[in-house]
């Protein structure tokens, strides 16, 4: 393993300096084989991004494909029960059902001028899977998805909708079978295919450009807000802005116009599993430390010898034992709050928001929601949270829970 940049100075919370670091997380440890498809993709993704014609391409499909700007919605009720301003960023509407697809439509642009004929992926709650899918099918590209086996079994309506958009899921069946093996196989599969390869990764992770790279193309959705809110409130800037967090890419996107703005709170919820201190969690800011993690140094869940601890939460796209190399900054720095939430937790926000507002959340964003509860807030605070997925997906684990709670009507748990 090589390091293909190393720190040299100390970039900024938006963007990461010349070598890939955030403050003193990022770069670039991958193998020798890949050393040139990372290198390529370093020297050319600025330029393709910003390129006037994929400008144009990218824009026009996330207007009339992806169904953009996604709406700024007052939760009247939600804002009721926390005294506050609570505003949701409904990413659960976009096309395939979570902010995913933003990043896949900006990569398999970019892979389509680099020349790339295959496409892989990684996924753990499939959204990223079927959004990856999705491009590749819209561009008539072949596309192999690595998903844990696990995840595979938890979240079967995603793998039905990867295969019927003709994409080949391969089960990871490694280690807890989850996210991190799913990515340890599409890692494999990239050194094995250099040539005609590119790695769609899903999150801000991965060794430099990807967690800079899908941080750009998620910011789509902070620049969104700052727009709306000053159509709503004559103010751009929000008091809070909430986000789940597991890679971070729907965080990174919320934050992303909101990072050097210091007056707005930037609030990121992990998995807590079964509780941060039960051995089953990835609560990987609170139980982590700096290691190397697929390809980029960042706070990661390990032992004293550096094996990887494996993480549990109910939610697939949690279940992930590091956090980007961005995330890691802004918890090493103090410009982020870090907060978790239980499994149970989750449950709970996910009913308590289907009744109070009609929104079936993911189970990922169902955490954030979680966290309103350990936050104070004052009667005039503009509270943005990233609502970054709906719920379809996770009606299995929602349905084994339907029956133990019986709520009457109007009433939560």
């Amino acid at each position: 393993m090589i390091n293909v940049m190393t720190p040299n100075n100390k970039g900024t919370y938006k963007q990461p300096n010349i070598f890939g670091y955030y403050g003193n997380f990022g770069g670039a440890y991958i193998p020798e084989m890949l050393h040139r498809n990372v290198e390529e993709l370093q020297k050319n993704y600025i330029n393709i991004m910003y390129e006037a014609g994929f400008q144009q391409a990218f824009q026009q499909l996330l207007k009339d494909y992806v169904g953009r700007p996604t709406p700024l919605y007052f939760a009247e009720r939600l804002s009721k029960l926390h005294n506050t301003n609570i505003y949701l960023k409904r990413e659960d509407l976009c096309h395939t059902g979570a902010h995913k697809i933003n990043n896949t439509i900006g990569q398999i642009l970019l892979a389509e001028r680099l020349g790339k004929k295959r496409i892989i992926a990684e996924t753990g709650a499939g959204q990223h899977g079927v959004a990856t899918a999705t491009v590749c099918a819209l561009k008539g590209v072949e596309c192999i998805v690595y998903m844990g086996e696990k995840d595979i079994e938890r979240q079967a309506p995603n793998v039905a909708r990867m295969r019927m958009l003709g994409a080949k899921v391969i089960p990871a069946k490694s280690g807890s079978k989850t996210l991190k093996d799913a990515t340890n196989e599409a890692i494999r599969d990239w050194i094995n295919n250099p040539n005609d390869t590119h790695y769609i990764i899903g999150s801000v992770v991965g060794p430099h450009p990807y967690p800079d790279m899908v941080a750009r193309f998620q910011s789509v959705i902070s620049q969104e807000i700052r727009k709306q809110l000053n159509a709503i409130t004559d103010k751009e800037l929000p008091t809070h802005v909430v986000a789940c967090v597991g890679g971070g890419s729907n965080a990174a996107g919320a934050f992303y116009h909101f990072l050097d703005e210091l007056s707005v709170q930037l609030i990121a919820v992990e998995a807590g599993g079964h509780g941060v201190n039960s051995g089953f969690s990835a609560a990987t800011t609170q139980l982590g430390k700096p290691g190397v993690l697929h390809g980029s140094k960042s706070i990661v869940m390990q032992t004293d010898d550096g094996q990887v601890v494996e993480p549990h939460s109910i939610s697939a796209g949690l279940d992930y034992p590091g956090i980007g190399p961005l995330h890691a900054h802004l918890f090493d720095s103090g410009r982020g709050k870090f907060l978790s939430a239980t499994d149970k937790e989750a449950l709970d926000a996910a009913f308590q928001l289907a009744q109070l507002e009609g929104i079936i959340p993911a189970l990922e964003t169902a955490h954030a929601f979680a966290a309103l509860h350990q936050l104070k807030f004052k009667t005039n605070d503009v509270v943005v949270l990233c609502l970054s997925g709906r719920g379809d997906k996770d009606m299995a684990t929602y349905m084994k829970e339907i029956d133990n709670r019986s709520l009457p009507a109007g009433q939560v748990g």
